[in-house]
């Protein structure tokens, strides 16, 4: 993924979160919690796209097949 790229996902994305902490209505707590997923979930891609988290892709979740 060229870097340009990478650095747009990471300006809409940080757009987005300020737009939702800025316009919607919610608790302090609600905010921090919303504001910790969306930077841990955002690592974790960025890990991945730089292949330093090559595991991350092996992750199944639930049961597949018989």
């Amino acid at each position: 993924m060229p870097l340009i790229q990478v650095l747009l996902v990471l300006i809409v994305v940080g757009v987005i979160l300020w737009l939702i902490n800025r316009f919607i209505p919610m608790q302090s707590t609600i905010k921090g919690i919303l504001n910790a997923v969306v930077v841990i979930v955002v690592v974790l891609w960025l890990l991945n796209v730089f292949g330093l988290l090559h595991q991350l892709s092996n992750i199944r979740i639930g049961h597949v097949g018989t």
